[in-house]
């Protein structure tokens, strides 16, 4: 299981917008340099990150993309799930009818502890944290190439 391109380009840009001083806004071209993702991608995925309701798209010569809500409020899985859709690990996991064998299957169990594990695990990063992460780990990165 793999994420894909366009998530984790979503992730890349929710931590660059997080990271960014309260009231400001990321242009397209800060956005492209600082996630490293092609414009024309980037647009795409930042428009659906717009659709989602995380991210505010202001036009204009002082335009650019600012969060919608704190990147406190976000988590890692809503970033996910606003790109993928429902996280979903077996199609056995789908409430209702989805599969005949759940009921006595030996791997359902399995499937719905991972499935749970798997959105606990993502639920519980905010994308503030990551971007507080980001920012720290630059810095020392930084520091130690600039190091004799």
């Amino acid at each position: 299981m793999q994420v894909t391109r366009a998530t984790d380009y979503a992730v890349r840009i929710m931590v660059e917008l997080a990271g960014l001083p309260p009231g400001d806004k990321a242009q397209l071209n800060e956005l492209i340099e600082s996630t490293g993702v092609r414009g024309s991608f980037l647009s795409k995925v930042v428009q659906r990150l717009v659709h989602a309701g995380m991210v505010s798209s202001h036009r204009g010569t002082r335009g650019g993309f600012s969060m919608r809500v704190s990147g406190e409020e976000v988590t890692l899985l809503d970033v996910i799930e606003a790109i993928e859709g429902p996280t979903q690990m077996n199609l056995c996991l789908a409430s209702g009818p989805s599969c005949e064998r759940k009921s006595w299957c030996g791997a359902h169990p399995v499937w719905q502890k991972a499935q749970s594990a798997f959105v606990q695990e993502l639920s519980s990063v905010t994308i503030a944290h990551l971007a507080m992460v980001s920012k720290v780990n630059l810095a020392k990165q930084q520091a130690s190439a600039n190091q004799p």
